[in-house]
Order: C-alpha cells, then sequence, then structure tokens
C-alpha cells in the first residue's frame, strides 16, 4: 500500500509543479488574469503600494510569482513527502481562494456557468484529495482490523 500512496502523492504533486511552473514562465499573462478578477483592499493598499515601489512591479505581477512559486515548492514537498501536512493545509487555503475568485459560477447563468461549475468542483476534488494527504500525513499508518477481526 505505501507505494501506491508514494505514487499517488508523486502523479498528484505533478499537477501543481506544472501550473506553477506555466504561472512563472507567463508572469504578465498570470498577473493580467488576476488583475482582472482580483483588488486589493483599501486596508492593504498602502502595504501594496510600497512593495510595487520597492520591487517595481505591480501587485497582480508579484501575486502572480508568489502563487506560482507556492505551487512549485508545495508540489514538490508533497511529492518528497517532506513537509506534506503542512503544504497540503497551504494549498487548500489557495485552492479554495482560487476557486471562490476565479470560477464564480452563482454570478452566471445557467447554461453558460457550466464550464465555471465543473472547474470549481474539480478544485473541490482537488481540496478533498489534499485534505486526504494532511490525513494520511508521513508516517505509514499501522494496519487497522476489518470489522470481522474486532
Amino acid at each position: 500500500m505505501p507505494a501506491f500512496v508514494t505514487f499517488g502523492r508523486i502523479l498528484f504533486a505533478v499537477l501543481f509543479i506544472y501550473t506553477g511552473a506555466t504561472k512563472l514562465f507567463a508572469v504578465q499573462a498570470t498577473a493580467d488574469f488576476i488583475a482582472a478578477k482580483v483588488t486589493v483592499p483599501e486596508m492593504i493598499l498602502p502595504y501594496a503600494q510600497q512593495v510595487e515601489q520597492a520591487t517595481g512591479m505591480t501587485t497582480p505581477q508579484l501575486l502572480a510569482i508568489v502563487v506560482g512559486g507556492l505551487e512549485i515548492v508545495a508540489g514538490l514537498m508533497i511529492a518528497l513527502n517532506f513537509g506534506a501536512r503542512f503544504f497540503a493545509m497551504l494549498l487548500i487555503v489557495y485552492v479554495a481562494l482560487a476557486t471562490f475568485y476565479f470560477f464564480d459560477f452563482w454570478n452566471q447563468a445557467p447554461p453558460e456557468n457550466g464550464k465555471m461549475l465543473v472547474d470549481a468542483l474539480k478544485n473541490l476534488a482537488i481540496i478533498g484529495a489534499l485534505f486526504m494527504i494532511m490525513g494520511y500525513g508521513r508516517a505509514t499508518r499501522q494496519a487497522e482490523p476489518a470489522y470481522g477481526d474486532v
């Protein structure tokens, strides 16, 4: 069983490694997509402006780099089973926020919202898999007795 879990963990992590790399290879396209969907809250706007001045980049560009880096690092850590629970927790928060901001199927009419709804449900399934990684953790579990063995 542990070999299947390891193989599944590696295959699952490929999703995040690939999407993170595509975000970093196309930072401006990712930043444009983020800018169209996310606005910086007024409460943190002064801080965001200070960071923009210090880096010479816009907030959406910085978010694109941070998100791409998070996906790659978290994917690698889950694949290597190093801090998998922590990175799975980070990815749960990230995927939940991304689903809320980018797949707003509730704001569209029923025939047009089909693709958005399916994408949101896929993200929900990914969140479920991340919860399983959090629950399984690094150590292997002892064999649990079957119903007949109790």
